[in-house]
């Protein structure tokens, strides 16, 4: 598999927006399936310093390139927490559990540890998300607690983790 990452390009919007809405995905993050590539497109227009966004790429072919991932750092506004950020992450359902996660999170880490000296990393992810939990505990994130009823997902109120990677400076 030929994968490489690279920051967030506007004109990914359209993949992004698949993405997004992509049975599979959009259950998991807090995206509707009322989005549209205009949104996609506003987003990625919006970056700024507090933002670090990047793509994974599957190049199929000399001339042909899927989008297969995202994951996304964002720093807190706040001047007291900006030692701090939360990460969001999604990969494209036929690419799942192919380590493509893996690489975007080691994407925005990189970031986080050794460009921003970040201490606190957090994410929220679904109670029941087995595989994006044991991902983000093998990459030394720690659940801190359970939000009840934190979101609605298929009609239904669902829990969500709300788990951080803490890392003490040298």
């Amino acid at each position: 598999m030929d994968l490489y990452i690279r920051p967030i390009q506007l004109e990914d919007a359209k993949e992004i927006n698949n993405l997004r809405r992509m049975e599979g995905i959009m259950e998991n993050i807090m995206g509707l399936p009322s989005e549209t590539v205009m949104d996609s497109k506003g987003y990625i227009a919006k970056e700024d310093s507090l933002r670090h966004q990047f793509v994974a790429v599957l190049k199929k072919d000399r001339s042909n390139e899927v989008i297969v991932g995202t994951a996304g750092l964002h720093l807190n506004e706040l001047p007291r927490k900006r030692h701090s950020a939360t990460i969001g992450i999604m990969v494209h359902t036929e690419y799942q559990g192919m380590g493509i996660g893996k690489q975007l999170m080691n994407a925005v880490l990189d970031v986080a540890d050794n460009w921003l000296m970040l201490t606190r990393i957090e994410l929220e992810v679904f109670a029941d998300n087995e595989k994006a939990i044991n991902l983000y505990q093998k990459l030394g994130f720690n659940v801190e607690g359970v939000k009840k009823k934190a979101a609605i997902r298929n009609g239904r109120y669902a829990d969500e983790m709300l788990m951080s990677r803490i890392r003490e400076q040298d």
